[in-house]
């Protein structure tokens, strides 16, 4: 039988559906040819946001009219945290959990045998391990994601992963070292490691992440070590001593502010204030120079006045960050935000969006200008119109005219602004 998948979501879920694609091939399975009607598709979903499950159902009513044949699989976060909405898609054939990867060749092939609809959701247990799935590839890819860690205990209120995901587990460091002996005989030489709260690695097995940044610096033929998403309160400064020893380590760090006003973060149940995040940012831009800050800002959360906003938007100009992924908030059923007074309106939360879009556009912006006229290795990855594209440590985005291979790590002048998302270069 032949699959293909359709992935929403996070570089968790990229680096499961990989991980789910090998093991149906390990089963007898094969991969569609591009223009090939597949036998079963999978889509692997998310449910961050209320967009997100929204985008979901499209997929599963599109996919189901374009391949009317095909067993139509439905999997990741938005059957997990929402069993019930999940089960109210008739299109799809197959509805399991984020605990359920491991089954599914068995289920498509149940479900070939039957023709009768399986619906498998079983809940995240205290004690349970992580899924060891491994992945010894990364399709279509220069740079491999690494899923180290799952789940996440911190309950922000207006979040659902803690259902969709269950509580803090983490791969041993032993099985780091396999899947990336792995994926460097494949020719990888850059790992990102990624996890829903990655910060919190090894919390349940006594290790951190340090120690799977230890594991993936052993192996020779990586040249480099990025991190996911990370949250504020979990970086101390031990740990950017250490990852400051190693040559490998890309100083890119993407730290999730959600807002720069302290009363809006207390009613989010985050675990920082602005003064924290100020002082880290501060202290990571010490240890490493020409560090990149990264994060993501929600505008609109419930009861956010315009004094919390104007605070949230002075604080992002302050901190000055290369990239923000600016998004509004959006109400999510089971959460303690869901039920909170002083909703903000739609066109508050569009207005402010723009607002702060803009903000954020413009510090992108310097942080580019920044790095014209200094001298950057790039591990090149495509060929774009005309122009080799790869990413810097700090992970600027560079384009080059002359020719690269791709997969090779060359140093790089960088000579002016290409536009507003990446820079111009010349081979050193």
């Amino acid at each position: 039988m032949t699959f293909k998948f359709y992935t929403l979501g996070c570089k968790v879920n990229q680096y499961e559906t990989q991980a789910m694609r090998e093991l149906l091939i390990l089963n007898g399975f094969s991969a569609a040819n591009d223009n090939e009607l597949p036998d079963v598709f999978i889509i692997n979903s998310c449910t961050v946001t209320a967009e997100s499950d929204r985008k979901t159902r499209q997929a599963v009513r599109r996919f189901k009219n374009k391949f009317p044949n095909a067993i139509m699989v439905l999997t990741g976060c938005m059957p997990q945290a929402f069993k019930n909405d999940a089960t109210e898609l008739q299109d799809a054939d197959i509805i399991i959990g984020n605990t359920s990867h491991p089954s599914l060749p068995s289920k498509i092939l149940e479900f070939a045998k039957t023709r009768e609809r399986i619906v498998e959701v079983l809940p995240h247990e205290k004690n349970e391990k992580i899924c060891e799935l491994k992945i010894s590839d990364f399709e279509e890819r220069t740079r491999a994601f690494l899923k180290i860690q799952d789940g996440c205990e911190r309950y922000c209120t207006y979040c659902t992963i803690p259902a969709a995901r269950g509580f803090v587990r983490s791969k041993s460091i032993e099985t780091i070292r396999q899947e990336v002996d792995s994926l460097a005989e494949k020719g990888f030489k850059e790992i990102v490691l990624v996890g829903i709260n990655l910060s919190a690695f090894g919390k349940d097995t006594g290790f951190n992440l340090c120690d799977a940044v230890d594991a993936v610096c052993e192996n020779v033929k990586i040249k480099r070590v990025r991190l996911g998403s990370l949250e504020p309160d979990h970086i101390s400064d031990e740990m950017l001593s250490r990852f400051k020893r190693h040559d490998k380590f890309c100083p890119q760090f993407h730290l999730s502010l959600q807002s720069g006003s302290d009363a809006t973060l207390k009613r989010m149940n985050r675990h920082y204030d602005s003064a924290f995040y100020d002082d880290l940012v501060k202290r990571i831009r010490k240890t490493f120079e020409g560090a990149s800050i990264t994060t993501d800002i929600m505008v609109g959360f419930a009861g956010e006045t315009e004094n919390e906003f104007t605070e949230s938007i002075d604080f992002a100009k302050k901190i000055g960050f290369a990239k923000a992924h600016v998004f509004s908030y959006s109400r999510r059923k089971g959460t303690f935000a869901y039920n909170m007074p002083n909703q903000v309106p739609a066109d508050v939360k569009a207005r402010r969006s723009a607002l702060m879009i803009e903000a954020t556009n413009e510090s992108k912006i310097q942080f580019l200008k920044d790095q014209v006229g200094t001298v950057q290795p790039v591990l090149f990855e495509t060929f774009e119109n005309g122009f080799y594209v790869g990413h810097t440590p700090n992970y600027t985005c560079v384009k080059v005219k002359e020719s690269a291979v791709l997969g090779d790590i060359i140093n790089v002048t960088i000579t002016e602004m290409a536009d507003n998302e990446s820079v111009l270069g010349v081979i050193k």
